[in-house]
């Protein structure tokens, strides 16, 4: 029979084998293969390229990015060290357009291909950051981002509409931490794409559902952090004119802090991340809690305090003599209107009776000027038929007719004519005349 004995193994161990010379049977290592790249790869030389600035991640010092061709669906990956990043005075922002030397570089231990920056130029701002920014000032003029038609959020929402990504983080927080701080609270989910072709019509499309939902009474729309490229469906003109013209108030909550879509311009609220949107449409349950015991206190210290307050006063009022006596109060007072009475009483009779003695005084003096007083005391009027008073003798001539008025009446008489000046006046003025 044939002898089958096994042969030594003259494989030779894969670090020898170069990887041209691989085969199934003598397979090279990882390590080498890499080490073969590297080398090829280091034997290239810097070159300058010109792109935009998508990607600005800075983490311990160094910069990790990624440069886009403007004109082209191409991009590259850079690092840029910390020495390198000192010496560029002003930092290149996310949209800016720079020219920069890189190198190329193959990392063995990771298999990674990247380049690395050793030296980089502004050029001015990217195309879409260019377009951006005259859309912010195109919506910032139709008055778009004015703070007076920002509409106030709901202290406690009855249900919350949430615009997100389907199983993504950003929704997991949402929910999450606004049963944290409102375990009832309500939520009305509708997925949309959060980037690619179908991020703004589907978040457009999920706006208008919530918004004509009546029990929605403020929509979310989150997502997380990413690329500033994933992000710019949140800068659609025709999505930030549906949050615009929505009559549910709209918080945005894209990326993280430093993303700034132009969707927080328009919404009625920004939250700077989806954890932080959770926190501001809910109330913390805890702390409305602490605050309604707090109140309570309050009210029932000043409670405590007036209650208090009015007890002492009406004890002080009770301690007061009118009104543990009452009825000294009238006594007093009764007293005081008898005296007033009284001597109102006295001013008064003796004002009338002052009153009466002048009355009689003027009275006395009046009869003592009147003319009846002198006829009374024997002196007479003589007047013609013409009521003429008679005051010289030759206004009654022989013959003429005369009124004789005296103390009690009148008579007629005759004229005899003038009496003779020897005769006494007082005598012919009381001597009655002869009617013959």
């Amino acid at each position: 029979m044939p002898s089958f004995e096994t042969a030594p193994d003259q494989t030779p161990p894969p670090d020898a084998v170069h990887p041209r010379d691989s085969s199934p049977q003598t397979p090279t290592s990882i390590s080498r293969l890499n080490e073969t790249i590297r080398d090829f790869v280091q034997r290239w030389n810097a070159v300058w390229v010109e792109g935009e600035i998508t990607s600005w991640n800075l983490r311990g010092g160094h910069v990790f990015g990624r440069l886009k061709d403007a004109e082209a669906d191409a991009a590259l990956s850079f690092r840029l060290w910390s020495s390198t990043l000192q010496r560029l005075g002003a930092s290149p922002q996310v949209g800016d357009r720079v020219v920069a030397c890189v190198k190329s570089d193959y990392f063995v231990k990771s298999g990674d291909f990247s380049f690395t920056v050793s030296a980089m130029r502004p050029t001015g701002l990217g195309d879409q950051l260019v377009q951006l920014e005259r859309l912010r000032a195109k919506l910032r003029s139709e008055g778009l981002f004015d703070p007076s038609r920002k509409r106030t959020l709901p202290f406690l929402p009855h249900t919350i509409g949430l615009i997100t990504g389907e199983r993504s983080d950003a929704e997991r927080d949402v929910h999450r931490n606004a049963e944290l701080r409102w375990p009832h609270v309500s939520f009305r989910t509708v997925h949309a794409a959060v980037q690619g072709d179908r991020c703004v019509p589907e978040t457009i499309a999920a706006l208008r559902t919530l918004d004509a939902d009546p029990e929605v009474d403020v929509i979310v729309i989150a997502r997380g952090g990413g690329d500033p490229q994933t992000l710019l469906g949140f800068s659609d003109e025709r999505l930030l004119r549906a949050v615009a013209a929505a009559t549910t108030p709209v918080v945005s909550a894209i990326g993280h802090e430093n993303d700034h879509p132009l969707l927080d311009d328009v919404a009625d609220l920004r939250a700077s991340t989806p954890t932080d949107a959770a926190k501001r449409v809910v109330p913390d349950v805890a702390e409305q809690r602490a605050l309604v015991e707090q109140l309570r206190s309050r009210a029932r210290t000043r409670l405590t305090q007036r209650v208090s307050h009015d007890l002492a006063q009406l004890e002080q009022l009770r301690s007061r003599p009118v009104l543990r006596n009452p009825e000294s109060l009238m006594t007093t007072r009764a007293h005081e209107l008898h005296i007033l009475t009284a001597r109102g009483r006295d001013v008064v009779t003796r004002r009338m009776d002052a009153a009466g003695h002048e009355v009689s005084r003027l009275r006395a003096t009046l009869r003592a000027l009147s003319p009846g007083a002198t006829l009374d005391r024997g002196y007479a009027i003589a007047h013609l038929d013409e009521g003429v008073i008679i005051r010289d003798a030759a206004q009654a001539p022989a013959g003429a007719h005369v009124t004789v008025t005296v103390g009690r009446g009148a008579f007629a008489a005759r004229s005899e004519g003038v009496v003779d000046d020897g005769a006494a006046p007082a005598e012919a003025a009381g001597s009655p005349a002869d009617p013959s």
